[in-house]
């Protein structure tokens, strides 16, 4: 398994907004590499020192604990990789300042409607901007989101590479159900999140979330403010022309993007330009319509959500 393909533990802020794939937003969104934001690492750096030869990142101040945890897991992993001979750069997203899908859900209002401007809900943009890495789909943001971001598999021949994939995550499953990730990349994770529980404490806690989660939605939809302003909401969607799937709190703040990702053609990733540009246009006024009708709503809707988590029923 390469580098960047080592599964996460912890889901990724940018599935919300990568989260342009049919229904992928509304389950909830899932990391995929060495950690959540090993693959879109901060464009200010903090500050590093070294333990033992092992770049180890400095936890700034005011940081939330999942993103403590983010530190002390990579950190853990350049200790564990230094130790068997490898050099491992650890990579944690500090900000999400800069960072072009962050607020596409229109959390932030003002930087939601700077990206719709320009690229819509992102799902034609690739197309029209190829060499542009804050289109979502575009080969300049594919490349950006897949490339290694340091150097330390470089010069290393087949053999040690082989032998890095192996200290990093563990040896390859003799069969697929036997996958698991293992060697630095586990060491990481207990330190950051403690040993792993047993099958049936898992099942507990899965269960304990998914009940906390469907008492937050149901919170969140009983909310007698986010009901009249979702209400609010549909009928300005509706006097736009644009249908409304769902009036429910939890529906709506996604519901216009999520209602187009199910009727993308299959080739709206690999369209051409001129194929692409009418399309783009479109999306682009349907996305600002949607951002308008839901300024209010969004206000209300999401530190209501932060309070009470909600991923989706099937997340």
């Amino acid at each position: 398994m390469p580098k960047f393909g080592a599964p996460g533990i912890r889901t990724s802020a940018l599935a919300l907004g990568l989260g342009l794939l049919p229904l992928l937003a509304a389950c909830g969104g899932g990391s995929n590499s060495k950690s959540a934001s090993s693959n879109a690492s901060s464009d200010s750096s903090p500050a590093t020192t070294s333990v033992n030869g092992a770049t180890q990142l400095t936890v700034p101040d005011g940081v939330d604990e999942d993103t403590k945890k983010q530190y002390i897991e990579e950190n853990a992993i350049a200790v564990c990789m230094k130790k068997q001979g490898f050099t491992y750069t650890p990579h944690v997203q500090t900000s999400t300042a800069t960072d072009p899908y962050a607020s596409l859900d229109g959390e932030d209002y003002a930087r939601a409607k700077q990206f719709r401007q320009k690229y819509g809900f992102g799902y034609y943009a690739g197309a029209v901007y190829p060499n542009d890495p804050n289109v979502p789909f575009s080969k300049a943001a594919t490349a950006k989101r897949t490339s290694p971001q340091d150097q330390d598999e470089v010069g290393l021949t087949d053999a040690q590479k082989k032998a890095y994939d192996i200290a990093l995550t563990g040896p390859p499953a003799k069969t697929k159900a036997e996958e698991k990730v293992g060697g630095c990349s586990e060491t990481g994770r207990v330190a950051a999140h403690g040993p792993a529980l047993s099958a049936a404490a898992e099942k507990n806690a899965e269960k304990a979330r998914d009940d906390q989660n469907h008492a937050n939605g149901l919170a969140l939809n009983g909310d007698a403010q986010l009901v009249q302003l979702a209400q609010q909401f549909a009928s300005c969607l509706t006097g736009q022309g644009i249908s409304v799937s769902t009036t429910q709190p939890t529906g709506m703040v996604d519901m216009v993007r999520i209602d187009i990702s199910r009727q993308l053609p299959e080739n709206f990733m690999s369209m051409s330009k001129e194929a692409a540009l009418p399309l783009l246009n479109k999306d682009i006024g349907i996305a600002l319509k949607d951002l308008e009708c839901g300024k209010k709503f969004r206000a209300a809707y999401f530190p209501k959500e932060k309070a009470k988590p909600y991923y989706g029923e099937n997340g």
